[in-house]
């Protein structure tokens, strides 16, 4: 068969030539994945990573070799000191409340300089939600500061916003459910330098979903002192089933472990089970897999701008996460994308997604997302809040070949079924 048996022929030939329009910008990503391929190689190979240390252990987890040794790897890979890399990280929201929640006490104050913090997040810091557990229970103050009307983090306001009780300054690199675009490194590093020159001694975390290996640098290598992420997203490389990791200075990774585990414990326990051989296997891929996925962006954002619809970013604009989206301006198109999304996914396809309401978001939400691991927002899904400008969020994606299928099936159901 062919991949263009049913299809119409004006979009084949669009496909065509959006192929040819993407082929410079696919050229320079492939330079990119060698690059952040070379890292991981080269820190796999000064840790002597060894078969014995794929294998998990039990219990407490006392002397587990190959979870220490994968921490090693990951801190220097993303240009920590110390890192926690453990499957008891049920998502990237809990990972960064661990992270918040460990790093501040009463008094203290927590202040997103990247606009408001999205909805699950929101529920962590007691800005919605019953509070129970939250930082604001817990007397910790949690604010933000706006961001500009093109979407750009307003420096002169964060400066004069940070005050004496300011005990972390947050960035969130990637855009959430927001409609700005996400934080490329250059635009983290001139925050961070705006917060430096008012704060010197404040710590400076970065939430950093979608985020790994979508540049040659991470945030730790522009003066961030701790960041977080997910392993069901770009750290895992598709593999990883489950669990989130935490990297930054020795000190606050170790402050951070007694809110992970407890004190006097830390980080010296828990167990890895199964989950090992994944989480090395999944990192070693990492910067191929998420390179694909940006490949995949760069060819929806320039198909679906064919096709009449609004794209963030632009297929030729700088790339700093995984995702892509696209303004439908209305639910049925929207809705009807996103059923054929999952209709080309290779698990559930012959499952139908629908709006529905969804823990921690205000609006009924569609996702779609036939995954090997459920939830994994590194394998090819599309998602969004049913709200205007009825935006769907494309993520991911193993292969760039399947991306490209599923993206053109969408575009065929959506646009050319009638």
């Amino acid at each position: 068969m062919s991949w263009t048996d049913g299809l119409d022929p004006q979009l084949v030939k669009t496909v065509r030539a959006v192929d040819v329009q993407i082929a410079p910008r696919l050229a320079e990503l492939d330079e990119q994945i060698l690059d952040n391929q070379a890292k991981v190689l080269t820190a796999f190979r000064a840790h002597n990573v060894a078969e014995s240390n794929l294998s998990g252990t039990t219990g407490y987890g006392d002397d587990d070799q190959g979870r220490d040794v994968l921490e090693a790897i990951y801190a220097q890979v993303l240009g920590g000191e110390d890192a926690l890399v453990r499957p008891q990280f049920v998502s990237g929201t809990h990972t960064i409340g661990v992270a918040l929640l460990g790093l501040t006490r009463p008094g203290d104050e927590i202040l997103y300089i990247t606009g408001e913090p999205y909805d699950t997040l929101q529920q962590v810091l007691g800005m919605a939600g019953n509070g129970i557990g939250s930082a604001k229970e817990y007397g910790i103050a949690c604010d933000y500061v706006p961001l500009n009307a093109d979407g750009s983090a307003d420096l002169p306001a964060i400066q004069a916003r940070i005050g004496a009780q300011t005990k972390v300054v947050c960035i969130q690199r990637s855009r959430g459910y927001a409609t700005r675009d996400s934080f490329t490194i250059a635009q983290i590093e001139a925050m961070i330098q705006a917060v430096r020159a008012v704060a010197p001694t404040v710590w400076i975390f970065v939430d950093n979903a979608y985020g790994e290996f979508s540049e040659t640098r991470e945030p730790l290598d522009v003066g961030a002192d701790l960041m977080a992420g997910s392993l069901i997203k770009n750290a895992g490389g598709g593999i990883a089933k489950t669990g989130g990791y935490i990297v930054g200075r020795k000190d606050l990774v170790e402050r951070v472990s007694y809110r992970m585990t407890v004190p006097g414990i830390g980080a010296a326990e828990g167990a890895t089970g199964s989950n090992l051989w994944d989480m090395y296997e999944g990192f070693f891929i990492a910067p191929s897999v998420t390179g694909h996925a940006i490949k995949g962006a760069v060819f929806e954002a320039a198909l679906l701008e064919r096709l009449g619809l609004d794209v963030r970013p632009k297929w030729d604009a700088p790339r700093t996460d995984l995702i892509q989206t696209a303004n439908f301006g209305n639910p049925a198109d929207m809705v009807q994308f996103a059923k054929a999304v999952q209709a080309y996914s290779p698990v559930d396809s012959f499952v139908t997604p629908v709006p529905s309401a969804m823990s921690g978001y205000e609006d009924q939400v569609i996702m779609a997302a036939g995954n090997f691991v459920s939830g994994a927002t590194m394998e090819f899904s599309a998602d969004g809040p049913l709200r205007e400008p009825y935006t769907l969020y494309i993520q991911g994606g193993l292969t760039y070949a399947h991306i490209k299928l599923g993206i053109i099936g969408a575009a065929q159901a959506t646009f050319y079924a009638h």
